[in-house]
């Protein structure tokens, strides 16, 4: 059965926050202050956060820094995943992408469609491996964020989650 298996140890990982925005500051990221606080509550460690415009090369460029730290295991961005042609998100991501989570857009995606219905069409959310860093794209807003890491990110970055977790493969990326 699904769940989290007490018995074993908690590993903290290091999540950098990226924020994808013509408009944002720090000061007003909403998106970005809701997935640093979420982290942070659930155990884990914000090594790095920052906002880039949507732009493809500042997007790649700010992931491949992190993907290149030894410190930082996951990068989660938030913004940039819609369909109007300043959201680049996807487009930037998947040049990086080693490897494809096919599955973390299709479960976003359905567990999305609980909250927004048929809206959820919209969303493009991504999920890959670069570097041996995992690199997942959420929609920019608040409420993505949330659902993105309470229903998917906070399970699967738990350590204890069985059947399994991310957290057991990342030894393996490479």
């Amino acid at each position: 059965m699904a769940g989290i298996d007490a018995s074993r140890q908690f590993q903290p990982v290091t999540i950098a926050v990226l924020t994808i925005s013509d408009t944002r500051t720090l000061s007003d990221d909403r998106s970005g202050q809701t997935l640093v606080e979420l982290i942070e509550r659930d155990g884990h460690r914000v090594g790095a956060r920052a906002i880039v415009t949507d732009d493809i090369t500042s997007i790649r460029e700010s992931v491949r820094k992190w993907a290149a730290d030894p410190v930082i295991q996951v990068v989660i961005t938030t913004g940039g995943t819609g369909l109007t042609a300043r959201d680049v998100t996807p487009e930037a991501l998947h040049e990086l992408f080693d490897k494809r989570i096919e599955g973390f857009g299709e479960l976003f995606r359905m567990l999305s469609y609980e909250s927004v219905g048929v809206s959820t069409l919209q969303s493009r959310a991504v999920g890959g491996i670069v570097q041996g860093t995992f690199v997942f794209g959420l929609p920019g807003s608040p409420s993505a964020c949330r659902d993105g890491w309470e229903k998917i990110l906070k399970l699967q970055l738990d350590s204890r989650y069985r059947p399994c977790n991310l957290v057991d493969l990342m030894p393996r990326l490479g």
